[in-house]
């Protein structure tokens, strides 16, 4: 199936767990050459190319790059963008590796793969609020608590971070925080309606969107009200830090920052005509139009982009909600060092990411 969603269930799991193992991961995208400066050679043109790489299928966490392309935000704002598809070693080891300047992730995904070794930093933040949720099937009448959930089978991609916040969850609740794993198959809800797993990872705003509409119903938690600190869920930007050092590249990170934000605006204050463009834009997702609408409007309803009663995107993180989420997995063993030790000390938010280049 086209979705992200559909292909594999939690797509933050695999994110999260190809983090974890970056060591392992081989790059996937050689053949798209080096990009470790913003190309300026462009048919005898000054202009910089920055080249973005997707985390996933195109889905509303990308909306805002694909609007700035239609509309002609980039254009005004001085700089071309090449959007590439998600390598198979994954966006963190591709920017690594100079395959694309910028690259979909998330803050703690960072902190894995700086902790291994990697030169990372997180550069612009897109959610403000927590949009993974933690789910059993409504019609498990059984499991009314994450106290429920111990001793069930998680549905997972082997995730240790993943694990830590289950573990604290249902320890919160009153559980033991002992659970069982399987593997996600080519569809999280697929796995648990088959009876093969008792519950799993999603994203509100994309799964949980496909439920509401599609079904099957979920029962959901969120990590934050049972025990686990900050905000997990701060999915954003990265580039590598030393393609910063030519000022050249960091004045195109900032145009680039500039005009993706007001795409994003633009969805927020447009949900229904910013979804038509992502689907007629990202024609090789064939996304289902009236999921990408839906998704986009509950975005906007909710806030999840935003702080407080905001309308546009602040685009910065939030030191005082990284900061506890990266202390506690940190204490839960999350992050290695590349001989699989435990780093001398937790990451830290404040060295990972910077919101220098956020207007």
């Amino acid at each position: 199936m086209k979705m992200r969603m559909q292909k594999n269930g939690l797509t933050m799991g695999k994110r999260i767990a190809a983090a974890v193992g970056a060591a392992a991961l081989t790059l996937g995208l050689a053949a798209c050459g080096n990009t470790n400066t913003a190309d300026s050679s462009n048919g005898g043109s000054s202009t910089p190319t920055v080249s973005f790489m997707l985390d996933w299928t195109p889905n509303t966490n990308h909306i805002g790059l694909y609007v700035a392309q239609k509309l002609g935000y980039y254009k005004d704002a001085g700089v071309n963008v090449k959007i590439l598809p998600t390598a198979q070693a994954g966006a963190e080891t591709s920017v690594e590796n100079g395959v694309a300047n910028v690259g979909f992730t998330t803050l703690s995904n960072v902190a894995a793969f700086n902790s291994q070794g990697s030169d990372l930093k997180f550069v612009f933040d897109l959610t403000q609020k927590p949009v993974a949720r933690w789910c059993a099937l409504a019609s498990r009448t059984d499991i009314k608590t994450p106290k429920d959930l111990s001793g069930k089978t998680f549905v997972s991609f082997g995730s240790a971070e993943q694990t830590a916040v289950v573990q604290q969850m249902i320890k919160y609740a009153g559980g033991t925080g002992e659970i069982k794993t399987a593997t996600a198959g080519t569809n999280t809800f697929e796995t648990l309606t088959s009876g093969k797993g008792d519950f799993g990872g999603f994203y509100v705003t994309w799964e949980g969107v496909e439920s509401e509409l599609n079904g099957p119903a979920l029962n959901c938690f969120v990590a934050s009200d049972w025990g686990v600190p900050g905000n997990p869920d701060q999915l954003g930007f990265a580039v590598k830090s030393s393609w910063l050092k030519d000022s050249a590249n960091a004045d195109a990170l900032k145009k680039f920052i500039s005009a993706t934000k007001k795409g994003y605006d633009y969805a927020l204050a447009n949900p229904d005509k910013a979804a038509d463009i992502l689907v007629a834009q990202a024609k090789e997702a064939q996304l289902d139009s009236k999921l990408t609408r839906t998704s986009m409007e509950e975005i906007a309803k909710n806030g999840y982009w935003t702080t407080d009663d905001a309308k546009s995107l602040p685009g910065t993180v939030n030191f005082d909600d990284a900061q506890p989420y990266l202390d506690f997995q940190y204490k839960a063993g999350t992050y290695k060092d590349k001989d699989g030790n435990d780093p001398a000390q937790a990451p830290q938010a404040k060295e990972l990411a910077t919101n220098e280049y956020v207007d």
